[in-house]
């Protein structure tokens, strides 16, 4: 009896190769997507209350600056089930900055409306942040159309608030 041994040409072999590679690359980003899926589950809504709290004591440091003045007495509300929450500037200057997290999809929309003067229609901008894993186990908010990082509640505040206590769009 004679035995063939077939041998493998060394181009199909790099193939076989690349295939394999691309493989393991794929289970690598469908692990990664799932992994911040989970982690968006356990600590996004944390995340939301902790940006809630500071931007209410940011607006109401804000407010204790011009006691009395009725034109800078913002307020934030809560809105929904989701965490999601509004921060309110009287006229004149009226604006409203409405913030809306999505768990499911890992995103906050954050749109302001600002009221213009003499029946003018108003104007909106938005500000879509995403819950970004950092290392193994952070999620952190980032900023889609910058890519900028905002690994404390502190600076996103700040940055959401500016254009409310300012009364101008960014």
């Amino acid at each position: 009896m004679t035995t063939t041994v077939a041998t493998t040409a060394d181009w199909i072999k790099r193939i076989a190769e690349d295939e394999r590679s691309r493989d393991a690359a794929r289970v690598r980003d469908v692990e990664g997507v799932a992994r911040k899926a989970d982690l968006v589950r356990l600590h996004g809504r944390r995340l939301v209350d902790e940006l809630r709290t500071t931007m209410t004591q940011d607006v109401d440091a804000y407010r204790r600056e011009f006691p009395g003045d009725a034109a800078r007495d913002l307020s934030v509300d809560l809105v929904g089930d989701d965490g999601g929450f509004v921060v309110r500037r009287p006229a004149p200057g009226a604006v409203s900055l409405s913030v809306t997290p999505s768990l499911e999809s890992a995103l906050m929309d954050c749109r302001y409306c600002y009221t213009l003067a003499g029946g003018l229609p108003s104007r909106e901008d938005r500000v879509s942040l995403m819950f970004a894993r950092e290392g193994d186990d952070t999620v952190r908010l980032k900023n889609q159309a910058t890519g900028q990082v905002f690994t404390t509640a502190d600076a996103l505040s700040e940055f959401l608030l500016v254009p409310v206590l300012a009364a101008r769009r960014r």
